[in-house]
Order: C-alpha cells, then structure tokens, then sequence
C-alpha cells in the first residue's frame, strides 16, 4: 500500500465506516480509506468541542499528531428548529454517554410531542489532515422528524428523519437513496472532489 495515498479515518463507528465506502464505491480514487480498528489502532479518541467542526478536526489532527498519517475526522449532528438547534453536537450521546440509538430517538420524539413544527437538519463536517494542513468539507440535508419512526435500515436517527423532497424516512428509503443524498454523502463528494485535484 502506498502510505502517501492511505487515509485513516478516525473513527470506531463501522456504521460510519460502512457508509463511506458504500459512497467511495462509486468514485474511481486512487485513495485508500482505513478505519482505526483495521490500523489496530484501539484508542478512544475524545470528542470534547463545543461544535462540530471542533470535534472533527479533534479527530483527524490526533491521528495525524500521534501516528503521522494523513486522516480524515467526521462528526456529524441532528440540529432541530423547534429545539433551538439541539441535539446537535450532543447527537450520539443526547439520551446518554451509552450512545444508545433508540434511547435518543426515543428521548428527541418525546421532547417534540405535540409540537406541529418539526423542520430539521442533518449537518456533517469532514476534516482532512493532509501532510499536516488542516481543510474542512460541510455537507448539510434538510428533513423533517417524524411522528414515529418509520424502517430500520441505516443507524442513529434514520428512521425518524425524513429528508426534503421524500415522504419516507432514511430508514425506509435506505443506503442507495442514502448514498446519493445524505449530509454525509455531500461532505464526502466535496472531500473527494478536493483528493481528485491531489491527486
């Protein structure tokens, strides 16, 4: 493998993992992506920002400072218009430090329980560690939540979000319409846009 062209990315959530390279599969890159676990790399790297951006460039600058490979940090959050942009950052852990999907679902349907607005967005922030420079890649989609949630296909928040321009959820809709259309899907193809001119 050529380490000039290997990319870690810094997570141990293989959901994460998983829908990137389902998105990478249909890009001809001449990167390698890698995730900790296959790196044997075990540590828990400390999400503590205040924001999303914060926690992605956490992510990425400490592989790059500790093992000195390029890296990419996700972190990706549900911001709610009736919640005042909640739960935001605290999306994975917003029932708990568990990070229980169901318990989040859970709590965030309860807190918006009567409640006819329910206008909402996913926002992800891509951060790529490249031979010690830092860029940023956003990717946003906006929905709407549920009543209930709808499918179990995808992770997190999928089966209650429903995104703009569809009347069933992501967990309904799945990783073919989620691959294309996701917060995730857009900061990726903007990442991969910026690797193709590295290349």
């Amino acid at each position: 493998m050529d380490e000039g062209r290997l990319l870690v990315f810094a997570t141990n959530n293989m959901h994460k993992v998983k829908e990137l390279n389902d998105i990478l599969e249909k890009d001809k890159l001449d990167w390698v992506f890698r995730s900790l676990e296959e790196l044997d790399i075990v540590e828990d790297i400390e999400e503590n920002g205040i924001t999303l951006d914060e926690n992605a460039k956490i992510k990425s600058s400490y592989i790059w400072n500790k093992y000195h490979k390029n890296s990419v940090g996700e972190d990706t959050g549900l911001e709610v218009e009736a919640l005042n942009g909640a739960p935001g950052v605290y999306s994975a852990r917003y029932a708990g430090n568990d990070k229980n999907d169901q318990a989040n679902m859970e709590k965030l349907l309860a807190e918006l329980d009567g409640i006819a607005h329910r206008n909402a967005r996913f926002r992800t922030v891509i951060s790529l560690v490249l031979a010690g420079e830092e860029f940023q890649f956003e990717g946003i989609v906006n929905g709407q939540i549920a009543t209930m949630p709808q499918g179990n296909q995808g992770f997190g928040y999928d089966p209650i979000f429903i995104p703009e321009g569809y009347n069933e959820s992501f967990g309904v809709l799945g990783k073919e319409v989620k691959s294309l259309i996701s917060h995730r899907a857009r900061a990726v193809k903007k990442l991969i846009e910026f690797l193709k001119m590295r290349s």
